[in-house]
């Protein structure tokens, strides 16, 4: 019997869209658990390998980690990583306004999932999802990161606006998790 994988997360929200994502049928139990992990800098694959290595070194067996960009095409892709700390500084209409003055309001949001079986030597396996949008002025609750803003294209609704049940079938975290309960799933086969 394998091990349960830890899913590090303190961000009950999203727990709730990996498990709704994932559905019953996936192969492996998870758990979740909240870890204060360095904040680590740097290109996000490089970000996500990193806290994988420190949550399977404080866990000691299997982990996933997750890490969310927002990367705005007229800013070379910034915020990107560091997304959460933009919106904590500057919170929801900030990031609106940071493309006042640009023409081009486009924008990617990309979710990385990173998994290690747990052993020093095991690899960290990245499963990243990406979907296109526009950066709009916040439109529904504002309870969750940057869905009030974000506009997938082909939508005339924000992430926040969208149904749960949508967005979890449209969004970056949903096609990041596809692919990693595809890897897990060709183990059943």
């Amino acid at each position: 019997m394998s091990k349960p994988i830890v899913f590090v997360t303190g961000n009950a929200r999203k727990l709730e869209e990996f498990v709704a994502i994932l559905g019953s049928n996936f192969p492996r139990e998870i758990t979740s658990k909240k870890i204060d992990l360095p904040e680590y800098q740097g290109e996000m694959d490089d970000i996500c390998r990193n806290k994988c290595r420190a949550a399977a070194e404080l866990i000691k067996g299997p982990v996933i980690v997750e890490d969310t960009s927002l990367c705005f095409n007229a800013l070379n892709g910034l915020p990107g990583p560091y997304i959460k700390w933009f919106l904590d500084k500057i919170d929801i209409e900030g990031l609106h306004r940071m493309l006042h003055g640009w023409d081009d309001k486009s924008a990617e949001a990309v979710c990385t999932f990173a998994y290690c079986a747990g052993e020093p030597t095991d690899p960290v396996l990245l499963f990243q999802g990406r979907t296109q949008g526009t950066i709009v002025s916040p439109r529904g609750p504002r309870d969750f990161g940057f869905d009030a803003c974000f506009q997938p294209l082909d939508h005339d609704k924000t992430y926040a606006e969208l149904p749960k049940e949508m967005k979890n079938r449209i969004s970056h975290r949903s096609r990041a998790l596809e692919k990693l309960k595809e890897h897990f799933m060709k183990d059943v086969e």
